[in-house]
């Protein structure tokens, strides 16, 4: 039997194939992993994900285990929402990627969302009455999206209206983040 923190927690990375930021990716699913949680990462199609380092430089590539429309959402127990503009943009139109947010809100399973990951959030509407953060671009679709309010913090944990929400603002608050979803894992 293991002794990891996070053994038989299921957390989905939802991303798109182009433009997601490297280690927003890369560095919570590595970490999440080695601490004992199965973390699947479903992108948009079966084609490799091509990451960004700072939304211009191409980083590492990264094989998806599935798609958004042959996941499962019920099979998890957070949600992970990493930036990268050109991802975070694109992620917020796919109508899967938005029904699965939606269903982690509605069911009370956490949520986490880093840098210009917020962006799906307030396209699903699921921000009403929350405090978080996010890169500071987006802390005005955020507040229009109707959260409490916008906080510049290295990471922020709320749980009101029924599920918890874990948000960052930069890759530089990986260490932070990726602590407050092992909380958010354990609490669940």
């Amino acid at each position: 039997m293991s002794d990891k923190p996070l053994d038989g927690n299921r957390v989905l990375v939802l991303v798109t194939n182009y433009g997601v930021e490297q280690d927003e990716l890369v560095v919570p699913v590595r970490r999440l992993r080695e601490n004992g949680a199965d973390v699947t990462v479903a992108a948009v199609s079966s084609d490799p994900v091509q990451t960004l380092v700072g939304d211009k430089d191409p980083g590492e590539t990264v094989e998806p285990d599935t798609t958004l429309d042959a996941l499962d959402p019920g099979a998890y127990q957070l949600l992970l929402l990493p930036g990268g503009t050109i991802n975070a943009d694109q992620l917020r139109l796919e109508s899967k990627a938005l029904e699965t947010v939606k269903a982690f809100a509605s069911s009370g399973r956490p949520i986490a969302a880093i840098c210009h990951g917020p962006w799906a959030l307030v396209e699903a509407d699921v921000l009403n009455g929350k405090t978080l953060t996010s890169y500071p671009s987006v802390r005005t679709d955020i507040r229009n999206a109707g959260a409490k309010e916008w906080v510049d913090e290295e990471a922020v944990s709320d749980s009101a209206n029924g599920y918890t929400l874990v948000t960052s603002r930069t890759p530089k608050d990986l260490d932070a983040f990726v602590s407050a979803i092992d909380k958010a894992l354990v609490g669940s």
